[in-house]
């Protein structure tokens, strides 16, 4: 079993903000959230689809993503720990994104240790397991086929060797054809599998499992192999900061919203 990275609390959990120029309330709320809630934070957890789409680290200059990773760094640089694992938009993030912000890349999924970052003997504090989520929507034969593809190494490599404008017009036609498959798709199949749930707490000890990417925030109790087990879905953004806190012993979904 991977060695678990450690993480100080109180820690806050985020994804799928989906941040681009064309929908500015939810850049504006990340950033009354960074320089807010987050300040108060000894961890923050970006847990994929941080950005619409990620066409590489060579976007970095791009004005709105600039200002976006500025103020993710400047949140590190006052003493938050950050920590940044890729979605199915941002995978093509990569380690000159992570120390632009100053975060510790995550790999998919993760297993997070919380606690004293001080006390590296601390062997009872609580173990989370992280990921961003699409891996779990195996009922989604398509969709995983196309994931496995965009994640080879070989495909990546030539996929960033294109010219930046390239990149971003190739992703521009995936968006719409994104949009237009889901419309026909049933809910179902684009929620987590049972089974690859099952088969993901099995491996990594039945630990509490934090995730994203399906965008129904919710808490399901559900029982594997005689373990009671924990599986919490992040809230996508819509317009306004919507987050998980942990405090070492109780979450708490806070909605900027409704001020809970």
């Amino acid at each position: 079993m991977p060695e678990a990275a450690r993480a100080a609390l109180p820690a806050l959990f985020i994804s799928d903000l989906h941040l681009t120029e064309d929908e500015p309330a939810n850049a504006a709320a990340f950033l009354d959230f960074l320089h807010g809630p987050a300040r108060a934070a000894a961890s923050l957890f970006i847990l994929g689809d941080l950005f619409e789409y990620w066409a590489g680290d060579d976007d970095l200059e791009t004005p709105f993503n600039a200002r976006i990773a500025a103020a993710i760094r400047q949140l590190a640089d006052a003493g938050t720990a950050v920590f940044f694992m890729t979605g199915n938009r941002d995978l093509l993030a990569g380690p000159a994104f992570a120390a632009a912000i100053g975060a510790t890349l995550l790999e998919d999924p993760a297993r997070v240790r919380c606690g004293d970052r001080d006390d590296a003997d601390a062997t009872d504090a609580p173990v989370l397991l992280l990921a961003h989520g699409d891996a779990l929507c195996t009922d989604d034969l398509a969709y995983q086929a196309f994931r496995r593809q965009v994640r080879d190494p070989a495909w990546q490599a030539g996929f960033l060797a294109q010219p930046l404008a390239a990149r971003k017009a190739f992703i521009a036609g995936l968006r719409q054809k994104s949009e237009a498959a889901k419309a026909e798709k049933a809910m179902e199949i684009m929620d987590v599998n049972a089974d690859a749930v099952a088969a993901l707490l099995r491996e990594h000890g039945y630990p509490t499992l934090v995730h994203g990417h399906t965008h129904r925030p919710d808490t399901h109790c559900i029982r594997v192999d005689g373990h009671d087990c924990i599986r919490r879905v992040l809230p996508d953004w819509r317009g306004h900061a919507a987050w998980l806190a942990f405090d070492g012993a109780n979450f708490t979904r806070m909605d900027a919203a409704s001020g809970r």
